[in-house]
């Protein structure tokens, strides 16, 4: 085998191995603290309840996300901003 077919093979396997770790490596990392954090700073009358509403926000749900802790006491703006801080949503 000639040694730039070797090369080339090499270079493509390894092209291959190095995206396939890409995509397995989660896309967006989560931060249920930071969104705690936020909503406790802003008022948060319960943290169970606060907790419970920045996991839906994980999971997407952002919606359900600032419903849960504007019943847990945060005004609506921080109620949004703690829910982005939980997925990770660019603003």
């Amino acid at each position: 085998m000639r040694t730039s077919t070797r090369i080339a093979g090499a270079v493509t396997g390894l092209t291959l191995i190095l995206g396939g770790a890409v995509l397995a490596a989660p896309a967006v990392r989560a931060d249920i603290p930071a969104c705690t954090q936020m909503a406790e700073l802003a008022g948060a009358t319960s943290s169970e309840s606060v907790a419970a509403a920045c996991s839906r926000g994980v999971s997407g749900d952002l919606q359900s996300c600032v419903t849960g802790l504007s019943e847990a006491g945060v005004a609506g703006g921080a109620a949004t901003g703690a829910c982005r801080m939980a997925a990770h949503e660019p603003r």
